[in-house]
Order: structure tokens, then C-alpha cells, then sequence
């Protein structure tokens, strides 16, 4: 026999034998549509940073939700923006606040089809677009700010959310949520822990589509982009404080953050494709450098390959709707 005699390549033939052999598949069921509804709003309004990404009407909101729905995605997380803000972030815990608002259409709209997640934080609800309360000297006081998590996320299943997502990186933040969603007796509500969130410079068009009054940075709690055992001590923290699943976010540019927490963990390991990840891609493609849909779908399947069980991404309808082709 002539060398090679060993042929990988027979595994690539064509694309039935490389369907057949695939080792990793992104399935809608996995996937998580992000989702702001803008208080006030009477028609959705484009993001100009986020091409095809929108400023939800209440009335749109509830479609988006059926059409995200039919497309099979595995969870809608829900992100509020208020008409008006004040220091304390007020409008989060509010039953009529507008996420809390937008959680009970939505449910009511799609029931249990899919998972209703929720963001809760207050950084879309302060006037100075902080995560947390202020003290006088303007540092973030992470246990006044664990008080106010508390309320928002009892105020957050009231409206029938049916997973919470804290995202402010405010040490003991998922232990104090879950005490209070069960001493209200929400038992049942899951905690989706941002338990390693980098303060990172890819969430620059999120902060437009929320229009983030921030001044300054999250650097003193959000988490240093150098370090992995930080991250790692961060998610078994969580883990024992009763986080139901944990997070990494951003995901592609911590790809080894990720797989590093599968490896730590025994509970599913989610990672957020976030705005600055998704708009380099829409960008290249709108100059006509990168073919958008392969890339799309290279992109979800490096953050699955890498560990992730659940993606966030700004693409989840449109990637399921070509996965359910594909498959």
C-alpha cells in the first residue's frame, strides 16, 4: 500500500460524512436570545451598534418573544430601560418598573415555552450607572447593594420570572438572592450566576442599547482580564452559594476561561457572546470581509467546544432558525 495509509481526510469527504462525525453541535435548545424593551417606546427602535439588534416596544417585545419561541431557543433574558433613573435604581425594584413590566407580557405571551430570564442588576436603573449604590464618596457599596439585589429579585419573580440572572459581581450576591427568593417562596426560581464577568471593553454597544449613564469604569468589581484562578475561586463561591448554572462573560475572548470552569464545576456552564462580539463580526461582514453566517456559527461552536452548555447571543433566533436547517 502506497503511504499515507492512514487517511484522516476520508472523514471530510463530503458533507453527509462530516455531519456524521461532527464532535460538537450548537442546538437552539442551548441557545439565549438577549432582549431590551424600552420604557415608553411605541414602536422598536434600531441600535445603531447592534445592526438587526432593537429597543423593544412593549408590543414588540411579546412578538419577538413568540418568533424567538418558534425558532426553538432555549431561553429570552430580559433587559429593562427606564424612561427615568435616580441613585437607588428605584425603578428595578418597582412591581410596574419596566422590566418588571416586560417579564409579565412576555410570560404571560409565551408561558413556559421557553426560559424567561431576567437581568438583575441596577446598572440600567441608576442615574450614575453603577451596578450597585453609591457611598457618599462615590464607591460602590456592595452590601447596601446586596440589600437592594434582594428586593429586586424577589420583585423579579413576582412578575413570574422563571430564572434571574445577577450580574453585578458584588461579592455574596447569590447567596443573599437566593435566601430571598426562598424565604418569599420562590423555591423554584433558578439563579444563573454572572460569576466571572471581566471588565472588559467589548460591552461598549450593550451600554448604547441600555443608554448607560455610566461615568468611569466597573474595575473595582468587575474582574481583571488577566486572571483565571481569580475566576475560578469567583464561580466555586457561587457554586456554594447556590448558583443554579454559572456564567462567563465575554465569552470569545475567554475561551479558556471557560473551558477551565467546565473542568472546576459540576452545573452548567453558560457564557455570554456579548455586544462587542457580535458587532465586530456584523461590521467585517457589512464591509464584505468575512462570510457573516459560517462565522456565526464558528463562533457558537468554538464557546460550546470550549464548554459552554447555554450561549447568550444577539444571534440565537437567526442561528437557530440555520441549525434546525443544517440538522
Amino acid at each position: 500500500m502506497s503511504y499515507p495509509e492512514i487517511r484522516p481526510r476520508r472523514l471530510r469527504r463530503n458533507p453527509a460524512v462530516r455531519r456524521l462525525v461532527s464532535e460538537t453541535r450548537v442546538d437552539p435548545a442551548e441557545l439565549v436570545v438577549p432582549m431590551f424593551v424600552k420604557e415608553g417606546l411605541t414602536e422598536p427602535r434600531a441600535i445603531s451598534s447592534l445592526p438587526g439588534v432593537l429597543q423593544h416596544s412593549r408590543d414588540s417585545l411579546r412578538k419577538a418573544a413568540v418568533e424567538a419561541v418558534q425558532a426553538g431557543v432555549g431561553g429570552i433574558m430580559l433587559f429593562g430601560v427606564p424612561e427615568q433613573r435616580d441613585p437607588t435604581g428605584s425603578g428595578g425594584i418597582d412591581p410596574n418598573g419596566i422590566l418588571n413590566v416586560a417579564i409579565r407580557d412576555v410570560v404571560a405571551e409565551v408561558g413556559d415555552a421557553t426560559v424567561v430570564m431576567s437581568d438583575l442588576c441596577l446598572d440600567e436603573f441608576t442615574s450614575h450607572g453603577h451596578c450597585g449604590l453609591l457611598t457618599p464618596d462615590g464607591e460602590v457599596d456592595n452590601d447596601t447593594t446586596l440589600a437592594a439585589y434582594a428586593e429586586m429579585a424577589v420583585a423579579q419573580a413576582a412578575a413570574g420570572v422563571g430564572m434571574v440572572g445577577p450580574s453585578g459581581m458584588m461579592d455574596g450576591q447569590v447567596g443573599v438572592v437566593r435566601r430571598a427568593l426562598d424565604a418569599a417562596g420562590y423555591q423554584d426560581v433558578s439563579v444563573l450566576a454572572y460569576a466571572v464577568k471581566y471588565a472588559s471593553a467589548f460591552y461598549g454597544p450593550f451600554r448604547e442599547a441600555v443608554e448607560s449613564a455610566l461615568e468611569g469604569d466597573r474595575r473595582t468589581y468587575q474582574q481583571d482580564p488577566a486572571n483565571l484562578r481569580e475566576s475560578l475561586r469567583e464561580v466555586a463561591l457561587d457554586v456554594a452559594e447556590g448558583a443554579d448554572l454559572v456564567m462567563v462573560k465575554p465569552a470569545l475572548p475567554y475561551l479558556d476561561v471557560v473551558s477551565a470552569v467546565r473542568a472546576a464545576v459540576d452545573v452548567p456552564v453558560a457564557a455570554y457572546q456579548v455586544s462587542g462580539e457580535y458587532a465586530m463580526v456584523e461590521a467585517a461582514a457589512a464591509n464584505g470581509w468575512i462570510d457573516r453566517e459560517r462565522v456565526m456559527l464558528e463562533t457558537l461552536t468554538s464557546i460550546k467546544r470550549a464548554g459552554a452548555q447555554v450561549i447568550l447571543t444577539y444571534w440565537a433566533v437567526e442561528a437557530a432558525n440555520l441549525l434546525r436547517q443544517r440538522y
